[in-house]
């Protein structure tokens, strides 16, 4: 029995390293090029990075797509001192910004543009420069942004500062409809007795505490 869980294990295994390492390869020139978050899944507000690696690329004589050259070997031997000649430009809908990339100390010709995406979706990475004397215009797109309410656990069970002032303000409005129901009766002509009038704007009053005490319990 357990070897049959362990040969499940196995055949899962692979699915997962690539949801979890799911990145962009490209070619330009003799150079192969990859983008990826660093941080996976990655959510909407939250701080991240898009990964940027340069490396040579391996001639593939069996394999005459680039990208699909690019695509077959991994990442070795990366290319340094490309912080000052590439940037990305990040893009969503009609709003850009250009990143500069980072350098990761540890793993020459791997870098980082930090970037916090605001909103879920799709983003457009544009990697643009030389990547030495080879001009680079290249258009990648990383894995989707998820909305971070999707990850949130557990959902606030106190008030938040909206859900207060919006309260307050409903409240404001119910004071302001008494006034002018009040206003109103004080203007009105008819012969209606004062007492009942008094009993009439009482009852309101009333009405409006109950409604702001069941407000503030909630």
């Amino acid at each position: 029995m357990k070897i049959k869980y362990f040969a499940l294990f196995l055949l899962l295994v692979p699915g997962f390293v690539g949801i979890a390492h799911a990145h962009t390869v490209d070619a330009v020139g003799n150079y192969r090029v990859e983008i990826g978050w660093m941080n996976e899944p990655v959510v909407s507000g939250e701080t991240n990075a898009i990964e940027f690696f340069a490396s040579p690329l391996i001639p593939c004589p069996d394999i005459p797509e680039p990208i699909k050259c690019a695509e077959s070997q991994p990442f070795q031997n990366g290319v340094s001192g490309l912080k000052n000649t590439v940037k990305m430009k990040l893009i969503y809908k009609a709003d850009s910004i250009t990143l500069p990339l980072v350098p990761d100390h540890n793993t020459p010709g791997k870098y980082y543009a930090f970037v916090n995406p605001t909103v879920s979706g799709f983003y457009q990475a544009n990697v643009l420069g030389t990547i030495e004397e080879t001009p680079i215009s290249l258009s990648m797109h990383p894995p989707k942004v998820a909305e971070r309410s999707y990850i949130e656990f557990p959902e606030p069970a106190d008030l938040t500062v909206t859900q207060i002032i919006d309260g307050h303000t409903a409240l404001i409005s119910d004071i302001n409809d008494l006034k002018e129901s009040v206003k109103n009766l004080e203007n009105s002509k008819s012969q209606m007795d004062v007492g009942y009038i008094g009993i009439g704007v009482g009852v309101i009053g009333i009405a409006i505490a109950v409604v702001a005490l069941a407000k503030s319990k909630k």
